[in-house]
This record gives structure tokens, C-alpha cells and sequence, in this order.
């Protein structure tokens, strides 16, 4: 596996201060008999510019491992710390304002809307958030180059390969400058080859911006681009 370098380091002094921190972290799903633990216990810490992934099968809790760190749902006990905030202590609205602030999410499909190019993807939530400016262009454009689509920056989805789609993506999510970059299954839908590329460049992409990711995957194959690798299983991490 990997090791960030000195210059990974740097970028991560300068990009996403704070990481990622769940501690002792269960979440318990439905009520009495029908109850199941999720998560059993976890403590996680992603550092800045670190490239953590988390395998596991299909069940094993993944999915909810990354729904409490991205505060889409809150944990039934334990705290996660996001940039240095603790998001577990926010009211609904500051968890919504701090999860589009502070991170980016990578899904299995890469959810581009069909009507947008390539660059209006990732212009389009600075444009929401009222923060559509010339750096913002300049960045959209920076990010369309980094990952290898500046020639299908005008394009739409229906125009791109599975591969391009999710690096097209990958570019979304970065686009905020995120502090926590989290990733569910990116090479569900790609061969082996564009699986590696895929993942490949998330490492690249983590080390150089100093993003704290995290990539929950099935696939044990893909897991030599990581800095670090746990394995989950049933709700636990290891």
C-alpha cells in the first residue's frame, strides 16, 4: 500500500484541517425484536490527505459507515467530528449546511444530470450556494483537466463511458474544496481496468488536495491504492 510523501503531507497542512473522527460510533436500526445493529462500536480517524478503505460484503454495515460520517443520519450513540466540528452536536439545518461545506460524496452511479455538460456539473452547486464566480470557473476547469476530461468538458452523460462518468463525478465532489471525501463502491459498474484507473486517481486526487477519504468497496482487489485498509464485518470494524 501506499504512504502519502512529504508533499502530501504539505497538502494536507493546507486543505481540509481537521479530518475525519468517529468515535465509539453504533447505530441501532428499527425497534425491539426487529432491531439491528448497524454499526457495533466504531472508531474511525481519517487524517488529512490519507486514502482510507473500508471492505467489507454486501450487509456488512458499510453503507451505513459512510450515511454517519456524512451526516445523512445521526448515530444512535458516539460522536463524529468533521474539520474539527463535531457534527453529531448539530441541529438538522447546521448538519445539511456543514455536510455541502465540508464534503464530497462519490456514489456508485455517478448521478450526472442528463441535461448538463461536464463543466456545468460542477458548476452548478456553487451556482446554488450563490458562490458562481471566475475562481469558481477557473476551479471547475482545473478539476475537468486533473481528471482527464477537459476534451468532454462540453459533454453530456449520455455522451461518456461508465469510466468517464465516474470521473466526471469524482470532480463534482472535489469541486467544493471538500475536508472529507466519501466514496460508496466507484467501481461497481467498470471493468477491472477502469476499476484500477478509477480508484487510482481518488488516491491522486486525495493526496494532493489533502482530502480525509474514505472508499467502502466489496472489491479486495482494488485496495492497493489505499494508505490504509479495515475490513467490516457485521457492524464491526476492524
Amino acid at each position: 500500500m501506499t504512504t502519502p510523501t512529504t508533499d502530501h503531507q504539505a497538502a494536507a497542512n493546507t486543505a481540509g484541517s481537521g479530518g475525519l473522527r468517529l468515535d465509539d460510533v453504533t447505530l441501532t436500526l428499527g425497534d425491539g425484536d426487529a432491531a439491528v445493529t448497524a454499526l457495533d462500536h466504531v472508531g474511525l480517524t481519517v487524517t488529512p490527505g490519507e486514502f482510507v478503505a473500508v471492505v467489507g460484503p454486501s450487509g456488512s454495515g458499510k453503507s451505513s459507515l459512510l450515511a454517519v460520517a456524512g451526516g445523512l443520519q445521526r448515530p444512535t450513540s458516539g460522536t463524529v467530528h468533521l474539520a474539527g466540528t463535531e457534527l453529531t452536536a448539530l441541529s438538522d439545518k447546521e448538519r445539511t449546511a456543514a455536510r455541502r461545506r465540508h464534503i464530497g460524496f462519490v456514489f456508485q452511479q455517478s448521478n450526472l444530470l442528463a441535461s448538463l455538460t461536464v463543466r456545468e456539473q460542477l458548476l452548478l452547486p456553487l451556482h446554488i450556494d450563490g458562490r458562481l464566480d471566475a475562481a469558481a470557473r477557473a476551479r471547475a476547469d482545473e478539476l475537468v483537466e486533473a481528471v482527464g476530461l477537459t476534451h468532454r468538458a462540453g459533454s453530456r452523460p449520455h455522451q461518456l463511458s461508465g469510466g468517464e462518468r465516474q470521473r466526471a463525478g469524482l470532480a463534482r465532489a472535489l469541486m467544493a474544496s471538500p475536508a472529507v471525501l466519501l466514496v460508496d463502491e466507484p467501481t461497481s459498474a467498470l471493468d477491472r481496468v477502469r476499476s484500477a484507473e478509477a480508484v487510482r486517481l481518488i488516491a491522486e486526487q486525495t493526496h494532493e488536495r489533502g482530502t480525509a477519504t474514505v472508499m467502502v468497496t466489496h472489491d479486495t482487489a482494488i485496495m492497493d491504492a489505499a494508505d490504509r485498509v479495515h475490513e467490516m464485518v457485521d457492524g464491526r470494524l476492524s
